[in-house]
Parts: C-alpha cells; sequence; structure tokens
C-alpha cells in the first residue's frame, strides 16, 4: 500500500473501520464527527491499556481535517502516547483513509486527546505504568 505523500503514519494502528453510507452526508462524503468518534474510541483503547484501567477523554487538541473520507473507505487510526502526567496522559492520534479498491493511504486528519484515568468511584487515579 502506498501513500500519496512520502508521509507515514504516526503511532501504532489501534483501530480500523469502514465508512458505511450512513456514516455520510448528501454529497457522499463521511461527518467529520464520525471520523472524530472513531478516533476517540482508538485513544481510549490505547489510554485504557496503557493506564490498566477505566480512561475518559477529557480534551481533544488541535484537530486538523485535511482531506474528506467516502462511503467505502477504510478508516484506519494510529495512536502515540506523547506524554503521561499522574493522572492524565496526552495522545497523538492520526486518521487515515484507505481508499476504496485503491492501494492508496491518505491522512485526512489528525490531532491530540488528552485522556485521564478513573478510579472505580469515578475520580481521577494515578497512572500505573
Amino acid at each position: 500500500m502506498t501513500s500519496t505523500e512520502t508521509e507515514m503514519p504516526t503511532g501504532d494502528l489501534t483501530l480500523r473501520t469502514l465508512a458505511m453510507p450512513g456514516d455520510a452526508n448528501a454529497a457522499g462524503d463521511i461527518f467529520g464527527g464520525w471520523v472524530m468518534a472513531q478516533m476517540d474510541l482508538a485513544c481510549g483503547i490505547r489510554a485504557a491499556e496503557h493506564a490498566g484501567g477505566r480512561v475518559v477523554t477529557a480534551a481533544v487538541n488541535e484537530m486538523v481535517f485535511e482531506k474528506p473520507m467516502h462511503i467505502g473507505d477504510t478508516l484506519c487510526v494510529y495512536t502515540s502516547i506523547e506524554s503521561t502526567g499522574r493522572t492524565s496522559m496526552t495522545l497523538k492520534v492520526e486518521a487515515w483513509a484507505q481508499r476504496y479498491l485503491k492501494p492508496v493511504r491518505e491522512k485526512v486528519i489528525d490531532g491530540h486527546f488528552i485522556m485521564v484515568a478513573l478510579d472505580e468511584n469515578g475520580k481521577p487515579t494515578p497512572i500505573n505504568t
């Protein structure tokens, strides 16, 4: 698989899913909010593994929408942990589209998510790294 630029995804492939007609607007472009929701799921998976427990999204920063996704594209979400604090961590997340029936992969969105580890009572808890 090739990308249209020399850029390659940053981080680990954390989630893959197919963009379906129900995720699109009338023009056939996938709603940005749907892609952001998938990015949030991927960050939740990665952060929970890192924290060893429950996490929630505290903030979403620097979302950059670079290209549209289309019906039939496979969304590939890559995550990497940039920093870890006492109870929170910042993840870099990139969403890439594997174009339908083409050997092309393009970055569509990137951003930063801040996730907070929670205890069984829903209170911030130290991250066990």
